[in-house]
């Protein structure tokens, strides 16, 4: 069994996808520009709600993550990491599926995924907290390239995922 800091992660994971599912699919039925619309649907609302929700989340689900030196696994820049990450590339191109944990290609991507999240969330927040002011549009763009870099990131950490349920099945 895991440890509490090992449960907490999980269940901070879970949520985190389960909110992100919900606001990326939602979001085509979102219509703020320079403000929320005084005929704002709930669905704007509880894009709002729920999209603050996720910003505090990104905050603590990181720190669950990062603690106690962690953060070096998920961004493998220094040290082993980017070799570590060349040899699962190379690996990539000779058909080889890189090893889930550790410094590495799979964790890179887990890496960069929660640094999309956060970009996602302070940009989404910003956007609110600027609201009607000139910068808004400029804000709102910026969290429609953060949304799309994450959704992008997503793709890859649910293909490295099958790849490593591949390569369990395998062994």
């Amino acid at each position: 069994m895991g440890s509490g800091a090992d449960r907490l992660r999980d269940r901070q994971h879970l949520l985190v996808a389960l909110l992100c599912l919900w606001l990326i699919l939602t979001s085509p039925w979102i219509g703020m520009h320079r403000r929320i619309p005084e005929a704002a649907t709930w669905l704007d609302w509880a894009h709002v709600g729920l999209g603050f929700a996720v910003a505090l989340l990104a905050v603590t689900y990181t720190a669950t993550c990062a603690r106690g030196g962690s953060w070096r696994q998920y961004l493998p820049l220094s040290g082993d990491g980017p070799g570590a990450i060349a040899r699962d590339l190379g690996g990539l191109v000779r058909g080889r599926i890189p090893s889930a944990g550790g410094a590495g290609l799979f964790s890179l991507i887990e890496g960069l995924l929660l640094l999309a999240l956060l970009a996602t969330a302070a940009t989404g927040v910003a956007w609110f907290v600027l609201q009607g002011t000139d910068s808004v549009l400029a804000w709102r763009r910026w969290h429609v390239v953060a949304v799309r870099g994450l959704v992008g990131l997503i793709v890859l950490h649910l293909v490295a995922v099958s790849l490593h349920l591949v390569e369990l099945i395998r062994d």
